[in-house]
């Protein structure tokens, strides 16, 4: 991504000028008025990182409870509500909000989750108006608590088998609903075991005998502060973090609630008790019904990278100002940042951070067009909860892999409680599991790909993907990634032909996203190739599927690692000439190559990479590290992470 701006005659290079004030509007984008009032509101309430640490876990989670209800004064978590109830009619915002109070402590921000995101997000998008007048106007304020019950302890990503019943009694036109065994309980649920009064339950309807899946429900699970009548409510205990979130497990005995409990926007069952629904396929509807609650995976994705963002600010920090040994000078021991591993290890990864600030740009747009009825049609929604998935999955592991490098390039002083790691460690820990499973939200993006995101296609199970995918539709993907062609189909792939990449600069970006194309394009001819093959043995499709998991995975990650280069690279270009177009081109470059280089055995085993190439790569990087080595602090400094979250004056000055 060279600009004429990054050399001279003379040198080959200027060291570009960081305006860091124009860089942080740059990365808070639309959003930065929002983002200012959740800043101000974190320094407000700064004293919630000691107390996280002084406080016992009752007293804490009421503490965390208290906040979440001041900051709802403040309009920061009701943004994405309808301005009828008192919201901000605004669903971009509310995901900017959520992924700037990420700078702060992790139990608040799980617990706005908890209650403004799943459980008002769940009333809000699958319930209809006579729900929306009852709930909306008390729960945007904080006043009225709830919980999403949507996790049981024996099905926890498999939502389509939950134990959970719903039997309507058209009798008392009343739902009767009931857990079957301990396997069927709600477990890990946000808000249970202490605050909520409402539950939003997932559970199994059954109407005249007959099942009709999974569907969500409104029932009390308090009433004036005490557990209801048919309801057990145990605490899940203290939490290897996040311990201000009273997490809990629930179970139903018969408890008794009208119908219009019913969240029906897409489902109802009349005072006859007749089923009725606009989406007929049972498997379709279901996944509609998720696919209105794609708002967490967003929100989640730019937690992870914001907590990422905390956790790099303070080991840069740290880095410009510790010294050891004596390296270069008698006098005066080297700065930590001037050692070229030092910059090895932090630096590629303050690149992949703003590449994924980018990657979570696009996304949420997505979802803000989607919601917002801007381009709300099938395509935009799979394609929008596929990207969701995807991003959310490599920025929470990138989150956990950040936290672990920082806390140990800080050595002894990175172990001290004051410093955040701890928390950060602890409380972002969850982040790769809760919203989906990484692995399984993966295999979300992989069935899209292997499928094209028809609109056939949503309502199968893995099972019936895995039987579509091997059977008369891996002949069009076959065709599609052009697995009996797919040397001459390199020339489509790479400008230039066969022979271009060996010769193209390696700062050149149409090279750079050429490699991650053809990367991604290969895994998924392979894929669907080994998927067919299975298949022509007449072999189990859960078997094939099951040997070949490792591939669709693997696929998965090539393909967002794309998407989060080409979001990264549209972002440079489109950024007037100035230094921080220089500086944001060198990260850009130092995310493709370091990128590249990681997965360097697979690029040389398909033939893309020569050994003299790999070589070069790898010079490459660390002469970028080199480039950015002086411009480290001015880019933590443009997240704009107030100074009073970092905490650990003796690390970062």
């Amino acid at each position: 991504m060279a600009t004429d701006n990054t050399s001279t005659a003379a040198s080959g290079y200027v060291q570009p000028e960081i305006d860091v004030q124009a860089l942080t509007e740059v990365l808070d984008g639309e959003y930065a008025e929002i983002r200012d009032l959740v800043r101000t509101n974190l320094v407000t309430y700064a004293s919630v990182l000691e107390e996280a640490d002084e406080l016992g876990v009752d007293a804490f989670r009421e503490r965390v409870r208290e906040l979440v209800v001041e900051m709802a004064a403040t309009g920061q978590t009701g943004m994405g509500f309808p301005s009828k109830y008192g919201g901000g009619g605004d669903i971009g915002a509310s995901i900017a909000a959520f992924e700037t109070l990420a700078f702060g402590d992790l139990s608040v921000l799980v617990k706005v989750g908890v209650q403004f995101g799943l459980f008002g997000g769940a009333i809000l998008h699958l319930g209809t108006e006579r729900h929306h007048d009852a709930y909306l106007p008390d729960l945007i304020t904080g006043q009225l608590m709830g919980c999403f019950a949507m996790t049981e302890t024996g099905h926890g990503s498999n939502v389509q088998a939950l134990g959970t019943l719903a039997r309507y009694d058209a009798a008392g036109q009343e739902f009767v609903i009931t857990t079957h065994g301990d396997q069927a309980r709600k477990d890990y649920i946000g808000n249970a075991a202490r605050h909520a009064e409402l539950a939003v339950v997932f559970a199994q309807l059954e109407v005249g005998g007959k099942s009709e899946g999974v569907h969500a429900f409104v029932v009390p699970i308090r009433v004036g502060g005490e557990v209801a009548p048919g309801v057990r409510i145990e605490d899940d205990g203290r939490k290897m973090g996040l311990n201000g979130v009273d997490n809990g497990r629930i179970w139903f005995d018969g408890v008794r609630v009208p119908r219009e409990a019913l969240l029906n926007r897409f489902a109802d069952v009349t005072t006859e008790g007749v089923y009725e629904s606009s989406i007929e396929n049972p498997d379709r509807r279901f996944f509609t019904m998720l696919g209105t609650l794609v708002q967490g995976r967003v929100s989640v994705g730019g937690a992870g990278v914001n907590a990422a963002k905390v956790a790099l600010a303070i080991a840069t920090k740290y880095a410009v100002r510790r010294r050891q040994f004596q390296a270069i000078s008698d006098a005066e021991e080297q700065l930590l940042l001037d050692y070229g591993m030092h910059q090895r290890r932090l630096l590629p990864l303050i690149a992949r951070t703003y590449a994924l600030h980018f990657a979570q740009d696009v996304v949420r747009t997505q979802l803000h067009e989607v919601f917002s009825g801007i381009k709300d049609d099938a395509h935009a929604r799979r394609q929008l909860e596929s990207r969701a998935a995807g991003t959310k999955a490599l920025g929470t592991w990138h989150a956990t892999r950040v936290v672990q490098e920082c806390r140990e390039a800080c050595g002894g002083a990175g172990y001290l409680t004051v410093n955040r790691f701890a928390a950060l460690k602890c409380d972002s820990d969850i982040f790769t599991t809760f919203e989906g499973d990484n692995h399984v939200l993966l295999q979300l993006v992989a069935k899209g790909l292997l499928t094209h995101y028809a609109s056939e296609f949503e309502d199968l199970d893995q099972l019936g993907m895995v039987r579509y995918v091997t059977s008369l539709a891996v002949e069009t993907v076959i065709e599609k990634t052009s697995v009996h062609k797919l040397l001459e189909r390199v020339r489509d792939l790479l400008p230039g032909g066969d022979e271009w990449d060996q010769e193209a600069g390696l700062l050149d970006s149409e090279y750079q996203l050429a490699m991650l194309r053809y990367r991604e394009e290969h895994m998924l001819a392979g894929a669907a190739r080994r998927l067919k093959r299975g298949i022509d043995q007449k072999r189990n499709p859960g078997v094939v599927f099951s040997q070949v998991q490792d591939h669709v995975i693997a696929v998965a990650h090539a393909h967002v690692e794309r998407l989060v280069l080409e979001a990264f690279v549209d972002k440079v270009r489109a950024l007037p000439e100035s230094g921080n177009k220089v500086a944001l081109g060198l990260l850009c470059d130092l995310f493709a190559l370091s990128t590249i280089e990681a997965d360097r055995a697979w690029f040389m085993e398909h033939g893309r990479l020569t050994i003299q190439r790999s070589k070069a790569i790898s010079r490459e990087v660390n002469d970028l590290c080199r480039k950015v080595r002086p411009l480290a602090e001015g880019l933590v400094d443009a997240w704009g992470i107030p100074p009073e979250m970092l905490r650990a004056t003796d690390l970062v000055g």
